[in-house]
């Protein structure tokens, strides 16, 4: 399961060491894409079959379905580790996410996000949940 998260950087090449942490979960090749809220999605190549297969249950006529799967898979990659645990964000992605040295992996269970450090800690600022919301959430689950 990935969960956790990990601060790092990213050099100017937009190499990006995989935390160690999520190296045996995620395997050797995985798919990283346009995630939301400005940030990257990793996800595992099972995992991905999943989403892509619930992506591609979506009705093809609702044109706002349509630009959201145009953007989410024309944005994707396949990315394999290399020897030195390491991947190459492309380009594209790394602007997206605005990407460039400091940064912070979150595990998010059936995914990995990765953010840029301080947008991170605003969006976490902007979106904290008060204790008595998160009391309720887990209240109503079955633990």
């Amino acid at each position: 399961m990935l969960i956790g998260s990990v601060t790092h950087s990213i050099d100017s090449k937009g190499r990006y060491i995989v935390p160690s942490r999520y190296r045996a979960d995620l395997g050797e090749k995985f798919i990283v894409t346009e995630g939301v809220s400005g940030c990257l999605f990793i996800f595992t190549l099972e995992q991905w079959e999943v989403v892509a297969s619930a992506l591609a249950a979506l009705p093809a006529d609702d044109e706002a379905t349509l630009c959201f799967k145009r953007d989410f898979f024309s944005t994707a990659y396949d990315l394999e580790i290399d020897k030195q645990f390491r991947i190459v964000l492309p380009p594209i992605l790394r602007e997206y996410a605005g990407l460039e040295k400091d940064i912070i992996t979150v595990g998010m269970g059936t995914r990995l996000e990765i953010w840029d450090k301080q947008a991170w800690e605003d969006y976490r600022q902007q979106t904290q949940v008060p204790a008595e919301k998160k009391r309720a959430v887990l209240a109503g689950m079955v633990l």
